[in-house]
């Protein structure tokens, strides 16, 4: 990892983002295949969806519509300790995701004057699993649990078809969305599901949905660009990310640890140590280099940490720690510092936040019950993580007595001749007279 010395320097946001650069250029080519190929599916539904899972999953011939015989049997044969896993990381997302599940509440904007505030589930959710470089039945309860929390109806789930399993979806991400009670399920990967999800296909008997939602890489971000307004989506879920900012005590082992564990996601994954500490950055350094060789993924994490979006970046001090991540808005953020728990209160621009050395992102992927589907490449500045809250719309229910329309009768109609918008005004004076109203 290369070390970026930013002391002694007065940077504004935008030079602290330059410094540490997302891979733009992957997205922006990206954006422009996404594209084509959301529109393939499109025009040409099915085949699209064939040729596609030809070219880029090499399967052929396979069920696109996945039997449910097939969802059972991976039920079935799940072993016990990743069912046991699996039910309890459902558990713990459950309960998180109820608190965001917000009550109606009544507002009495005085006598006879009544506005309710719902949040109203959408109707059918499509989630896409990844399955390319890593199988994530995580993922799988990630995006369901929180749509079923919400009171979504309709749920189907799409994940690439696996060469080696004779095109099916894999197997563990089958069983956790039977565990689920999930039975729509596709084998469709990359972009072309997103275009599957947003206009539907007719062949296979896809509906198309109202949001859809899921983790993914730049091409599948990107067809979530492509396809936004014509149907909702989470944020645009790219390549992963990691920022520790950490201080001379840290513990440089575990910090090559999660620094590695993030890398090994993707080759664009971006792997951030923000720290005051020469003596730390070095130790760290060191014990990246060390760790790096003996992972599994250890070409995937040496091309991650090698890469622009990767860096130990040198600060004069807190308050530039803190600003430094504020800007980059990272979607994982972890600190190691002595006052974790006083500091995080300062950082305000993550999609999650690890609080202390033994909170890692890792735990987040799987069975702290937080959501570990966040706005990657600084979303974080404008847009949550994935919750419940997703697949609600806030709607609000107005009610007006008589007495209470008199109140605000004359405001109304002086508003509306304001705005030359007169027969605004006349609807109001139609509820105080028989006579037709105007000219």
């Amino acid at each position: 990892m290369r070390t970026i010395d930013l002391r002694g320097r007065e940077l504004s946001a935008s030079d602290m983002l330059a410094a540490v650069p997302r891979a733009a250029q992957a997205r922006a080519e990206a954006l422009d295949t996404a594209a084509r190929i959301v529109e393939d599916v499109r025009t040409s539904g099915e085949a699209a969806l064939r040729e596609q899972a030809e070219r880029f999953d090499r399967v052929t011939g396979h069920a696109i519509r996945v039997p449910s015989e097939h969802i059972a049997a991976a039920v079935t044969s799940l072993a016990p300790d990743i069912r046991a896993a699996l039910e309890e990381a459902i558990r713990r997302v459950q309960s998180a995701s109820a608190a965001q599940v917000p009550a109606e509440r009544t507002t009495d904007i005085g006598p006879g004057a009544r506005i309710l505030q719902r949040w109203q589930p959408v109707r059918r959710v499509g989630v896409y699993i990844p399955g390319g470089k890593a199988v994530y039945p995580s993922s799988v309860i990630m995006n369901v649990v929180p749509a079923q929390v919400a009171g979504v109806e309709q749920i189907a789930l799409a994940s690439p078809p696996q060469s080696d399993q004779d095109g099916r979806v894999h197997p563990t991400i089958l069983a956790a969305a039977g565990l689920l009670g999930v039975d729509e399920v596709y084998a469709i990967g990359g972009a072309g599901a997103i275009g599957a999800f947003a206009y539907g296909v007719d062949e296979i008997g896809l509906d198309p949905v109202d949001v859809l939602s899921g983790p993914g890489n730049n091409y599948v971000a990107s067809a979530k660009r492509v396809v936004a307004g014509v149907v909702g989506t989470d944020s645009e879920a790219g390549a992963t990310e990691i920022l520790i900012v950490a201080d001379a005590a840290a513990d440089a082992r575990l910090i090559a640890a999660d620094l590695i564990s993030q890398a090994e996601h993707d080759e664009q994954a971006s792997a951030v140590l923000v720290t005051d500490s020469p003596e730390l950055a070095e130790r760290a350094a060191a014990a990246v280099a060390a760790q790096a060789v003996a992972t599994r993924h250890s070409e995937r994490v040496a091309a991650a940490l090698a890469g622009e979006q990767s860096a130990i970046v040198l600060v004069d001090d807190r308050a530039m720690a803190v600003a430094f991540s504020n800007a980059y808005a990272p979607e994982h953020l972890e600190l190691h510092v002595e006052d974790a728990e006083a500091a995080a209160s300062a950082f305000t621009s993550a999609g999650a936040v690890f609080v202390g050395d033994r909170t890692p992102v890792s735990l987040g992927d799987y069975m702290a019950g937080s959501n570990h589907v966040l706005p990657t490449g600084g979303q974080a500045r404008y847009a949550p993580g994935l919750g419940a809250y997703t697949f609600l719309r806030p709607q609000q229910v107005i009610r007006y007595d008589h007495a209470a329309l008199a109140q605000v009768r004359d405001g109304v109609v002086a508003l509306a001749n304001s705005e030359v918008l007169p027969a605004h005004g006349e609807a109001i004076e139609a509820r105080f007279t028989s006579e037709p109203v105007g000219d």
